[in-house]
């Protein structure tokens, strides 16, 4: 049984799209699939954007301290 896109890391996801892509411009799967296929894209493409701003914020709490060190705060 396949993951589903929350449950699957960004390099997983995003191997998984490119896969979905691939198949998709072949243009040979059938309409029903093929519509299948973009709505599990979809989904892939916004677990990605989730994981990203994740890791974005992140890294937006690490700043440098007064020493010239990278301190982490609490995210706002």
């Amino acid at each position: 049984m396949a993951k589903k896109a929350e449950q699957m890391s960004f390099e997983q996801s995003l191997a998984r799209l490119e896969e979905i892509v691939k198949s998709l411009e072949k243009g040979d799967a059938p309409l029903a699939e093929s519509l299948g296929l973009f709505e599990e894209g979809a989904g892939l493409i916004r677990a990605c954007g989730k994981l990203l701003d994740e890791a974005e914020q992140k890294v937006v709490q690490l700043r440098k301290g007064p020493d010239g060190e990278p301190e982490e705060l609490p995210f706002e």
